[in-house]
């Protein structure tokens, strides 16, 4: 079969095979704008976080009050990447993108929209008008990571996966930074040369946001292709094992079946649960946490370093963990996740500890490097390791859906510690799902080597 595809017969054993002229080129351009999509997905995600303390005093909520509209986005969103996974698999992943683009766009329009009571009418000012909208844009937003796996799992061989998750992870990261940089601007204004803009009401970190990804996912449509093939390219990607391959498409029964009774899932997805508690209990809470305890301006440069240090270090740990699995573990997920768990505990328990706002900023950026490593790897890499071509969009969205299970429950029990217990009880909350993710990370590179490496990992063969 190997000496049947084109290209491949040139290459040498164990090595990636030469690839024709154009192609990385033509591959950088489909994951530059799947992942710009995907970063205006996440402008619209984090806009709620910077906009938290103006927002609740304009409505008189309670920090529990904002953990159910971040609960009800983060459950639904779960729930969301399940069903949307399959999705994926079934219908390209280019298109459930475009699905997820465009819906995101809607609700934060409405969000915003909510603001005016008087347009929208009385009832769009209650908790539950902000619990609703927030929680059907969750379930549309979860057709992203599910259709973006899908998509560059065709583009890149196993041994490319790791690396790919890491250098994704910038285009990820760089959402968070386009929010954290425009979205304190619009609510406190800004200068350009001599004129100077006031700001904008809370409303508009919804509308500007809402405005990007419109633009974004139109350009995505309009220049990618859901595999090598569709551009040309056929037979070029050469996949390791015989199941990672393209064929008809699998049943969505096939599909659900044959993923969830796979071991691994469940480990790399109780992991990630863990994952998610971290990230988003981090992600959800710091602006909150320095402007109300630290008493700082969103356009401070206490507030700034942390604010644009956050997405940069998580890049750093997307990038980094990705070569090590790949070159260093053969592809091995397991231990490097292991290892960032239990030193991710270390510094919660440290962090919980600081008075001032610099050693919280330190703090706070030597999580996000470890969480978002193993957010990297155990959320991108390890779902296309187990799903294959044809299985990743559902392998993605059912890992992942634990993640934000753990985002939905830190938003809740954070809320109600910090309105019962304050601010010191923030970082506390999170060191134990440190250690959990370390200790499912071990079990399962146990049963790596029980099983005889990566035959444990490897997608399986199933038919239609």
């Amino acid at each position: 079969m190997v000496g049947s595809l084109p290209y491949a017969s040139v290459r040498p054993p164990d090595s990636l095979p030469v690839r024709p002229p154009k192609f990385r080129l033509r591959r950088g351009r489909n994951w530059f704008f799947i992942g710009l999509t995907y970063a205006s997905y996440y402008f619209n995600r984090y806009n709620l976080a910077i906009a938290k303390t103006d927002f609740c005093q304009a409505f008189g909520f309670s920090n529990v009050h904002y953990s159910y509209i971040t609960a009800a986005r983060s459950w639904s969103y779960a729930v969301g990447l399940v069903l949307n996974g399959l999705l994926a698999d079934r219908f390209g992943g280019k298109t459930t993108m475009a699905v997820g683009g465009y819906g995101t766009a809607v609700m934060n329009l409405l969000f915003g929209l909510a603001a005016y009571q008087g347009l929208m009418g009385p009832m769009f000012g209650v908790l539950g008008w902000f619990v609703l909208l927030r929680g059907i844009d969750g379930y549309l937003q979860a057709f992203g990571a599910p259709g973006m796996v899908k998509t560059n799992t065709a583009w890149f061989a196993r041994r490319e996966r790791g690396r790919f998750a890491g250098i994704f992870g910038l285009m990820i990261n760089l959402g968070r930074f386009i929010n954290n940089t425009i979205s304190p601007l619009l609510l406190t204004g800004f200068t350009i040369w001599r004129y100077q803009f006031p700001g904008c009401g809370w409303q508009w970190v919804f509308f500007v946001p809402a405005g990007f990804v419109t633009v974004i996912t139109t350009l995505m449509l309009l220049l990618t292709r859901n595999t090598p093939e569709e551009a040309g390219y056929v037979g070029v990607v050469q996949h390791e094992d015989g199941a990672d391959r393209d064929g008809e498409p699998l049943s969505l029964i096939a599909v659900a079946r044959t993923i969830m009774v796979n071991p691994f899932i469940w480990l790399t997805a109780g992991a990630y649960f863990c994952t998610g508690v971290v990230r988003y209990g981090v992600d959800d809470w710091f602006p909150a946490y320095f402007r109300e305890v630290q008493k700082v301006s969103l356009t401070s440069f206490a507030f700034q370093l942390v604010a644009w240090g956050l997405p940069l270090v998580a890049t750093m740990g997307s990038i980094l963990s990705g070569y090590v699995s790949d070159l260093l573990f053969q592809g091995r997920r397991a231990p490097v996740a292991a290892a960032l768990y239990f030193i991710e505990t270390v510094i919660i328990l440290i962090g919980a500890q600081a008075g001032s706002s610099w050693s919280m900023t330190a703090a706070l950026l030597c999580i996000a490097f470890t969480c978002n490593s193993t957010h990297s790897i155990l959320g991108t890499a390890a779902p296309m390791d187990i799903g294959g071509r044809q299985m990743a969009g559902f392998a993605t969205g059912f890992i992942d859906a634990f993640q934000y299970l753990g985002a939905g429950v830190a938003g809740l029990v954070i809320g109600w510690l910090i309105d019962h217990y304050g601010w010191g009880s923030w970082l506390y909350s999170m060191a134990g799902f440190g250690v959990l993710g370390g200790v499912l990370m071990l079990i399962m590179w146990s049963g790596e080597r029980r099983q005889g490496g990566m035959a444990w990992t490897r997608p399986p063969q199933v038919k239609a």
